[in-house]
């Protein structure tokens, strides 16, 4: 009598596969997770090492440079919210927080963790995209090119008018980056139909949202340090915060940090009070994100509990 060949079962080989569907739908997750821990140890890090060192010195008494601070912090991610909105239609609420989170990992983590940060969080969210990665793409493109753009024409503008005020060698490093700054961004428009993945007119809407913040927010830190120290001129402010976005963009600059602070103090003088003002508003900066990230990491563990004491 022949031997009887079982069929393998199914639930059983149902089973050995589960483990695998759980890991692939909490991946994001589990990466979001991993971007939120090296959030709070690059805080954590960045307090340390006298990160909040800043809120000891002067402390502006214009309640308008609170203001306008609070205004400028909030439009990198409003603008955003904007643009997601606008392409998924994210909710205003979640999309602010997480858009925040984004913001925060940028600042504290390593470049362009924020986007995978806020990938994972609309990963998770499948019911408002099926694939997100590549407009997560385009919009960070598109925002260094709205930079590069930015930086190249405050080139045009300031070398003529203030070279003699470079060292060469700076100036040279300068030249050097604007070249290079103007040919990375030629190269992606060049090949704009291969790198891009959403359609032309949604990518020139981003853009200009992109544009608009770049503008809103170098006019906002003018202000700021306009009602810090009301003795300076808007408009020789409005000058260095153009001279610092040029700074931050241009790659090969050591130091830049420093280079714009002897440069704003060439300009302006004043280089106590300046160097205080400039320090007291990255501390300000710094404690805002940990207080958002305490208050969303408390917020986010209140929601948890809720949700097992449910269904309990």
């Amino acid at each position: 009598m022949p031997a009887t060949t079982l069929a393998p079962d199914p639930v059983v080989e149902l089973a050995g596969l589960e483990p695998v569907e759980t890991i692939k739908r909490r991946w994001p997750m589990i990466l979001g997770g991993l971007v939120t821990v090296a959030m709070i140890v690059g805080l954590g890090n960045e307090l340390l090492s006298a990160g909040l060192a800043g809120l000891h010195r002067t402390v502006p008494a214009n309640p308008l440079f609170y203001v306008c601070f609070a205004l400028l912090y909030i439009t990198y991610p409003i603008g955003d919210l904007l643009i997601f909105r606008y392409l998924w239609r994210i909710p205003w609420l979640g999309g602010f927080v997480a858009l925040n989170q984004k913001r925060i990992a940028n600042d504290v983590v390593l470049g362009y963790s924020g986007e995978a940060y806020f990938y994972a969080w609309a990963r998770a969210r499948s019911h408002m995209v099926a694939a997100p990665f590549g407009a997560v793409k385009d919009v960070s493109i598109l925002s260094g090119i709205a930079g590069n753009g930015a930086t190249i024409l405050l080139c045009m503008i300031a070398l003529p008018l203030g070279y003699q005020l470079i060292p060469p060698h700076i100036l040279k490093t300068v030249i050097w980056s604007a070249a290079l700054t103007l040919a990375i961004s030629g190269g992606i428009m060049a090949f704009s139909k291969r790198v891009f993945s959403l359609p032309r007119r949604q990518l020139w809407v981003i853009f200009d949202i992109h544009v608009a913040r770049i503008a809103l927010t170098s006019v906002l830190l003018a202000l700021c340090w306009h009602f810090a120290m009301p003795g300076v001129s808007v408009g020789m402010w409005l000058f260095l915060s153009a001279g610092r976005l040029l700074v931050s963009r241009l790659p090969f600059l050591p130091n830049k940090d420093l280079l714009f602070a002897n440069f704003a103090i060439l300009i302006v003088g004043q280089d106590r009070a300046l160097s205080e003002m400039i320090a007291f508003t990255a501390a300000l900066t710094l404690l805002v994100h940990v207080v958002l990230i305490a208050v969303i990491s408390a917020g986010s563990a209140i929601a948890k509990a809720r949700e097992w004491q449910a269904a309990a």
